[in-house]
């Protein structure tokens, strides 16, 4: 049975995600602050971790942060309202999706699904191509680690799989809408700027000039390509 840990510290907020997530079949801890949200997250008994990030003695954002160097899971932030600032600091930090309050039960459980699914594919699937070399950008997928020019190169897991697709696929242009669909598991009926901030972030990390992109190529009204 899949765990998952809800950090919340609105009661009837937690509860009610809870009970929706138990009758899917899931077991469920609660914390209510990000003090033992953290203490909660860093043990690695929790197969994803729903995240609020306005929580006391700790903000969502340094749990978050902290999870993510630790753990390689599933991060699912809920905001209490849809600020372009907190979603891109959040997703910048590890997280891997967001949702906003107020939501719908059957939505978060959906999405809860999907980001788990999509784990387990991730952590099951045999790829052929273990090491992809395009110049001096290297994506060793059986270590999940990428390097550019033999230095090391930090990227969080969705940031990882969204480049790793990429540069499995060149020369292919991908809509946000698929991107997103592919990457996290989603239909395209979510918030496709999910993908613009982890494109954004990408391209912070492995481009070297921002006038000139070398690896990731905006296709204006079509969406993105990796350039071989």
């Amino acid at each position: 049975m899949k765990r998952i840990l809800i950090v919340e510290d609105e009661r009837l907020i937690a509860e009610l995600e809870r009970d929706y997530l138990e009758v899917s079949g899931y077991e469920v801890d609660m914390a209510s602050d990000g003090e033992e949200g953290l203490r909660l997250g860093l043990s690695g008994a929790y197969d994803l971790i729903l995240l609020d990030l306005m929580l006391p003695i700790l903000s969502g954002f340094e749990v978050c942060k902290q999870i993510r160097e630790a753990h390689d899971i599933p991060i699912l932030m809920v905001t209490a309202k849809k600020e372009d600032i907190d979603v891109i600091r959040g997703l910048g930090l590890g997280a891997d999706d967001y949702i906003t309050k107020p939501f719908k039960p059957g939505e978060l459980v959906a999405r809860v699904k999907a980001h788990l699914a999509r784990y387990e594919r991730l952590i099951g699937q045999k790829e052929t191509r273990d090491i992809i070399q395009i110049r001096g950008l290297r994506i060793d997928f059986a270590s999940r680690r990428v390097f550019l020019h033999d230095q090391e190169i930090v990227l969080t897991t969705k940031e990882f799989d969204l480049l790793y697709f990429l540069a499995t696929n060149p020369n292919r242009v991908f809509s946000k809408d698929h991107l997103f669909e592919k990457i996290w598991g989603l239909d395209s009926n979510g918030d496709t700027q999910t993908v613009t901030v982890h494109i954004r972030k990408l391209r912070e990390k492995i481009e070297i000039d921002s006038s000139k992109y070398e690896y990731i190529e905006t296709i204006w009204g079509a969406g993105y390509r990796f350039r071989i």
